[in-house]
């Protein structure tokens, strides 16, 4: 029997700001300036810091000018590598978006307006130290100089594929570019990232970990399991989360974006959060390089929140259109990382429309190269990594059922 007067419950859903059709509106999003968030010590106890879980560290202002304290000074010549690998990273997307609706291949995932993170992420870092990526860092791997070619054969699966065919395309592997396996299974990165920095500390070697994890994959328990331990042992680890605004259909508002940040989970585990404009290559530079310190000087693990937006389709399996105004990423308020990067350094006198245009061109003419190069090996179905190999590497002793199998299919 209900009590009297009593109001009946009901469930609040969240909703996104709009949808198609409606006006794009960013009013509810608080960003602070530009230079305005202070950088503390890297020895700040997480709890006197707390306020950086709900900031936006910003370093590039309107103009194109780095100030702040979070500018990291960089030269002329790194900005200008870094903005090289953010236009090549966008070129090779480009290509492999046009090779699936060629039916070159048969799937592929764009990082189109977060090429900063993993570009200056992975410059900073070393090949020794090991990130454990989602399937939106490969900027990563373009940034350390990989070849464009041999991520082009595991993307069509074909004979040269350097994973044997054993991966989903975009699904790369390059331990000697500190490049761990991605996994398809959204959020299983983050435990085995704490867990081999874990094992570096143990060993009493100087590697570190850094890993990455999207907003909607918070929400997942192998995300709070990795923090519990990040935090109890110390872990020389830096976890991002990329919070850019969307799954494949879902608003990061379903994962709690709505009642808090994410750098803000941090809090309840006494890590050290930091939130981030991950379209300012600068400023996710500047994060990256104190939770670096952090990790190297035995102090432990930090969160960052990579603030961003995902402009391209979450895949090739997507529809964008179908969830979220049409115009949202044009009117992200935040720009797009490689127009800011290209305006900040033609703002020091460092840089040119025409050297962009060269740069542009240039990055074409490398992935046309290289499409060139793996496609004289075959795309998807005109040839394959032999059978034999899925036999190959799964025991460290052939098991009696592997031989069997082999027999069974004459290899």
């Amino acid at each position: 029997m209900n009590k009297p007067n009593s109001q009946p419950l009901s469930l609040r859903v969240p909703e996104p700001s709009g949808r198609p059709g409606d006006p794009t509106d960013f009013s509810h999003l608080k960003l602070d300036e530009a230079g305005a968030v202070d950088r503390p010590e890297v020895s700040t106890a997480p709890y006197d810091m707390r306020d950086h879980a709900f900031r936006l560290v910003r370093v590039l202002d309107d103009q194109g000018q780095a100030v702040g304290p979070w500018n990291p000074r960089l030269d002329a010549e790194t900005l200008k590598k870094g903005l090289k690998a953010m236009i090549l990273t966008r070129a090779f997307d480009d290509r492999m978006h046009r090779a699936h609706r060629q039916g070159k291949t048969s799937f592929y995932m764009k990082c189109t307006g977060e090429e900063a993170i993993a570009v200056a992420q992975g410059m900073i870092l070393s090949r020794e130290d090991m990130g454990f990526p989602t399937y939106r860092q490969q900027g990563l791997l373009i940034a350390r100089g990989y070849p464009l070619a041999t991520m082009m054969n595991q993307i069509y699966s074909n004979a040269e594929d350097p994973i044997k065919g054993r991966q989903l395309p975009i699904m790369y592997s390059a331990k000697d570019f500190g490049f761990f396996t991605i996994s398809g299974n959204l959020g299983t990165q983050v435990p085995q990232a704490v867990g081999w920095a874990m094992a570096s500390a143990y060993k009493g070697d100087d590697k570190i970990a850094i890993t990455w994890i999207g907003d909607g994959a918070t929400a997942e328990g192998d995300f709070h399991n990795a923090l519990t331990f990040a935090a109890v042992y110390r872990a020389p680890v830096i976890l991002n989360i990329v919070n850019n605004q969307w799954a494949i259909s879902s608003f990061q508002g379903i994962a709690g974006g709505l009642e808090t940040t994410f750098a803000s989970k941090a809090i309840g585990y006494g890590l050290p959060a930091l939130r981030v404009d991950g379209n300012d290559f600068l400023a996710v530079w500047a994060a990256t390089q104190w939770a670096e310190e952090r990790a190297r000087t035995n102090q432990g693990a930090t969160v960052i929140e990579l603030f961003t937006y995902r402009g391209a389709p979450h895949s090739t399996s997507d529809d964008p259109s179908r969830y979220r105004p049409g115009d949202e990423h044009e009117k992200w308020p935040l720009g797009d990382p490689v127009m800011r990067l290209k305006q900040h350094l033609i703002a020091i006198g460092e840089w040119s429309d025409e050297a962009q245009a060269e740069a542009e061109a240039d990055a074409v003419a490398q992935v046309r190269a290289a499409g060139k190069e793996s496609e004289a090996i075959g795309t998807l179905g005109q040839s394959r990594p032999s059978v034999k190999e899925m036999f190959n590497e799964v025991f460290a002793t052939e098991d009696w059922r592997i031989a069997e199998q082999r027999g069974e299919v004459g290899v």
